[in-house]
């Protein structure tokens, strides 16, 4: 029984649910939920009759980071200029084409980076530059002040909070008084910024996901009433799921409402905006698009208030995994990540999908022994197909995608612990040395890892496998020394001669090649070694590689693997013969 005493965790002592299965034994516990309301008592949902359900995802949405404001001011300490500078240049490395680069009426950091924008080069032509501002006059007026001067295609984005607890604890308005307060700071937007010819207009009901359906359809329509949203100039309408509250589908049944009731909807641009409180982000995203969305807003890696919004890079990478071009560059993801990590100050978790450190490695002996294998094979088929590598169908185990895809090498796909098997460990020393061990010598050795890391507790990179290998089979432990002293051979006749511990033996044999000439002089002095099969590769590549020899051999001990090595392929296979030798017991030595 554990003696481990946690001081604010008890075992539940309530009852099991009368209708619990009698396999699930699980009690009530101490948390207290009856405290909240489930999303149906606080919002109506109400489709009835869904199409996202049978859409498919079949093409990127527009993608737009809001790193620079919304994950900005969840940030502990605030990008300063050069790395909100530089994570800007990033985004447009990567492709994004409309950037929401700043708060300009929340900090003076935030204006002047817009104006760097309006009076630099940095921005290309061909990128949409995105300004938040609450519906208030005097900051409406100061962000489009930072605006003023920018050539590029500019989006003012105003939003307010719309559900109901926030009209009731936090703006002491109902309804009608809400509706008016956003109205005026549309009308102020166009006060400001009507007469610039590259603005368009964004509006979001924050907190839309807890809005009442007809209410956030009202405001929506209200807006592109207001700013007379058109398909040449079309507005964007962004629904956030300012606080996940639901699991995804409840998301996209709001997002699907309104996308089938929406006035104007050819002039609409409709925008998901989601947070993570659930962890369920992403699913909300993906759901939303098949629902209706056509743009995306996000982090990066999905920094942002709380658990962050959601992970625009899982969105892309995903759509890449199942086929879809993301539009987005993610060649480089560690390059990627740095910047990042770089300018948020926070490091990115090593499990994160696709970038963490580990998300392409497998430590599972099962998993290892499948992705090598998935190797195996996918070399061969491009081989046979006439093709590279990197060009035929992905279908590696346990690898959703290529990580050559991301600019990862393969060094770290299979790592060594106490749970790794046979496969992961030959494919490391494949991968860094060329050594291909036979399927009898994998589950010897793995043998000896295995014991290895269950002493030490710790991980196992390569080096220290070939170490191990080295130490198991070119250079064990020696019972008695042997060495050949001299060999002569020709077609016909083999003349060697050998040293077992202080003696010197010749022996000559017709018609018998080098190995079978020295296992028999040694058999003869009580030294037995009974080749059972030979196996050549190679321990490492170029020129100036050396050749390995594997032996299995039996002796009066039992069945083991001995290993040489050299230059000589010849030389290579008698030393795997004398190190079995060292290591076989005499039954005598002969003078």
């Amino acid at each position: 029984m554990s003696t481990t005493t946690f001081r604010h965790i008890s075992t539940p002592v309530g009852s099991v649910p009368p209708d619990a299965p009698a396999w699930n034994r699980q009690r009530h516990s101490q948390m207290p939920s009856h405290r909240y309301r489930d999303v149906y008592s606080r919002v109506a949902v109400p489709l009835t009759e869904r199409h996202w359900p049978a859409n498919r995802l079949t093409s990127a949405p527009l993608w737009v980071p809001v790193d620079l404001r919304d994950g900005n001011q969840a940030l502990a300490e605030p990008m300063d200029p050069a790395r909100k500078r530089r994570f800007f240049e990033l985004m447009v490395a990567m492709g994004y084409r409309e950037i929401e680069v700043g708060y300009p009426s929340a900090s003076q950091t935030d204006f002047d980076f817009v104006r760097l924008i309006a009076e630099t080069d940095v921005a290309p032509e061909d990128v949409t530059i995105v300004v938040f501002t609450p519906a208030r006059r005097d900051l409406i007026e100061r962000t489009v002040a930072s605006i003023r001067g920018i050539r590029n295609e500019v989006v003012v984005h105003m939003y307010t909070a719309t559900a109901p607890t926030w009209r009731d604890v936090v703006l002491g308005h109902d309804r009608a008084a809400l509706t008016e307060l956003i109205c005026a700071g549309g009308r102020d937007v166009l006060d400001f910024a009507g007469d610039l010819e590259n603005v368009r207009f964004e509006f979001s009901p924050e907190v839309f996901n807890l809005t009442e359906p007809d209410y956030a359809l009202e405001l929506c329509d209200a807006m592109t009433t207001l700013w007379d949203a058109t398909p040449q100039r079309p507005v964007i309408l962004n629904l956030p799921a300012t606080v996940e509250i639901a699991t995804p589908n409840v998301y996209a049944d709001q997002i699907e409402y309104m996308h089938e009731n929406l006035a104007r909807r050819d002039a609409v641009i409709l925008s998901v905006h989601p947070h993570n409180d659930r962890g369920t982000g992403i699913a909300c995203a993906e759901l939303a698009v098949l629902a209706g969305a056509q743009r995306v807003e996000g982090c990066i890696f999905g920094n942002g208030e709380r658990t962050g919004n959601v992970d625009i890079a899982t969105l892309a990478l995903n759509l890449h995994a199942q086929g879809v071009d993301p539009m987005i560059d993610f060649s480089d993801i560690d390059e990627i990540r740095r910047t990042v990590e770089h300018a948020n100050r926070i490091e990115i978790h090593p499990r994160h999908p696709y970038v963490g450190d580990l998300v392409h490695t497998a430590f599972s002996g099962t998993h290892q022994d499948a992705i090598k294998k998935g190797f195996t094979e996918h070399r061969a088929r491009a081989l046979a197909e006439g093709m590279g590598v990197s060009e035929i169908a992905w279908r590696v185990p346990y690898l959703p995608i290529d990580p050559a895809d991301l600019g990862r090498s393969y060094d770290a796909v299979i790592r060594v612990n106490s749970q790794s098997g046979k496969g992961g460990i030959a494919y490391l020393l494949e991968a860094a040395y060329g050594i291909e061990l036979p399927r009898r010598l994998q589950i010897d050795f793995a043998r000896r890892v295995q014991e290895h890391t269950d002493d030490t507790g710790l991980e196992v990179d390569a080096p220290q496998l070939l170490e191990l290998f080295e130490r198991s089979y070119l250079d064990p432990p020696a019972v008695i020394g042997v060495d050949l002293i001299d060999l002569q051979t020709d077609t016909l006749r083999t003349q060697l001669s050998i040293r077992i511990g202080g003696s010197e033996h010749r022996g000559c044999y017709d018609g018998v090649g080098p190995i079978e000439a020295l296992t028999e002089l040694l058999g003869s002095h009580g030294v037995a070694v009974d080749v059972v099969a030979l196996h050549q590769t190679s321990l490492t590549g170029g020129n100036d590689s050396e050749a390995l020899t594997l032996i299995e051999y039996r002796s009066a001990a039992g069945t083991h693997w001995a290993a040489g090595r050299d230059r000589s392929v010849l030389t290579a296979s008698l030393n795997a013969v004398l190190t079995a030798a060292r290591s076989c017991v005499p039954a005598m030595v002969t003078d």
